[in-house]
């Protein structure tokens, strides 16, 4: 039996890319799954569809940058499953534009999504994970949290960020002794739908371009499975899964 098996968790962005296919290779070992997104008819229809295959699964509309939707989201999870094992914080924005080009709005909404949303995600779970002295969260970061490159300086930033959130959260909660593991995965090019979120045509453009060598979001999947299903006093701390032939 794997160690997934009855674990609780959420998943954040669930509705697609990386999230749908986590919560599908999860589901299919045995977990309980809290899918959360703000398109409920994608939740839906998830949901149906690990039902459908045996498995057990709720679902939760919410957008990541509201700390009460939240707070909210971990409070329903506990009435559904009277406790939290695991936080996928997979919720993320991609838009890329050269600083030049002052795009102020997608600058603040990348840090609400990708920075605030993922910290809002990590106080609405590790109360109850505290005091069950147990847990892991999972934050995904990206090859960008590693590198820099022209026009996609203000999400790297977002990305760094998420890794040193994720190393801080570890270093903190390791010296507490509350058991809580931190995961952080850094995903190269992956088949998703954020490349939808660029508005700049010359970086969707080479972006598209940049994207022609991603790998399918179950390769990513697998390897939040991996992480989870270690024995409890085993953390995977740093997980960088790039396509072979991806050279940055």
């Amino acid at each position: 039996m794997s160690n997934i098996q009855d674990q609780v968790v959420i998943i954040t962005g669930a509705s697609s890319g990386i999230g749908e296919a986590t919560a599908k290779e999860l589901a299919s070992k045995g977990a309980k799954l809290v899918l959360a997104a703000r398109r409920e008819d994608r939740l839906k229809k998830l949901q149906d569809e690990i039902q459908a295959a045996g498995g057990q699964a709720r679902y939760q509309v919410v957008d990541v940058t509201s700390y009460e939707q939240m707070q909210e989201l971990a409070a329903f999870t506990l009435r559904e499953f009277g406790k939290i094992d695991v936080l996928v914080n997979n919720a993320g924005i991609m838009p890329q534009a050269f600083l030049s080009k002052n795009k102020v709005d997608e600058w603040d909404r990348m840090i609400d999504v990708n920075i605030k949303g993922v910290l809002y995600a990590i106080a609405a779970v590790t109360p109850s994970m505290r005091e069950r002295k147990s847990g892991h969260i999972i934050n995904l970061s990206s090859v960008a949290g590693h590198n820099i490159y022209p026009g996609g300086t203000v999400y790297c930033g977002t990305k760094h960020a998420v890794k040193a959130i994720s190393e801080g959260l570890r270093q903190e909660e390791a010296m507490s002794g509350t058991s809580i593991r931190v995961t952080n995965v850094s995903p190269g090019a992956v088949s998703s739908e954020l490349l939808e979120t660029i508005s700049d045509p010359e970086m969707k453009e080479g972006m598209e371009d940049f994207y022609k060598v991603a790998i399918d979001a179950d390769r990513i999947a697998r390897a939040i499975s991996f992480a989870i299903e270690q024995p409890s006093d085993v953390a995977i701390n740093e997980m960088i899964i790039r396509p072979t032939v991806q050279v940055g």
